[in-house]
């Protein structure tokens, strides 16, 4: 059950209350648990994290439960933070990456005419950023260089594969029409 009750709290987002624990567990094991029961197994993850020798720590916050980094290693994650944040993606640049996932391999002419400006300096920062990466020529006049999405691209975007990306079809609505309907 201890196993259980980690496996909650580390895949939930926000603190998750001792209620919604229990009620996972009675949904999960079919039977009742009581708030005892759960508490108890909560003060042993507790303990269990309060070794000095691991980076996290149980901490109730409010009505909930939640893991945290320990405060003694707020300093390396400060500079983690400010890592991703200066690696925040312009609205050209992710223009310029969305075009690149659907269409790839494509060239940077084929880009800019979809797009309607020029991209020299998206494709700059997003081979920079290791989002895309050249991976070939074309065989059009001139030989222009093919761009695609990289590996790191996937990790980004949380996706293990092109395949994965939202079809173009989802966002189009059907509630949204100019002039009558006709049927």
């Amino acid at each position: 059950m201890i196993h259980h009750i980690e496996a909650l709290i580390f895949a939930s987002e926000q603190g998750i209350r001792l209620e919604e624990i229990m009620y996972c567990l009675q949904a999960a094991f079919e039977r009742d648990f009581t708030a005892d029961e759960v508490s108890e197994s909560l003060k042993a993850i507790e303990l269990k994290y309060s070794d000095d020798n691991l980076a996290i720590e149980l901490v109730k916050v409010g009505n909930g439960y939640q893991f945290f980094t320990k405060k003694k290693y707020h300093p390396v994650i400060n500079l983690l933070q400010l890592q991703r944040s200066k690696k925040r993606l312009s609205q050209a640049a992710l223009e310029t990456l969305a075009i690149i996932a659907y269409k790839q391999p494509v060239t940077k002419t084929d880009v800019e005419q979809i797009r309607g400006v020029n991209c020299d300096y998206s494709i700059q920062k997003l081979l920079e950023k290791e989002l895309i990466a050249i991976t070939g020529k074309s065989e059009a006049l001139g030989k222009p260089i093919l761009y695609s999405t990289s590996g790191l691209f996937m990790d980004y975007f949380g996706i293990n594969s092109i395949q994965e990306l939202p079809q173009i079809k989802d966002f189009t609505s059907t509630s949204v029409a100019i002039g009558e309907q006709t049927e």
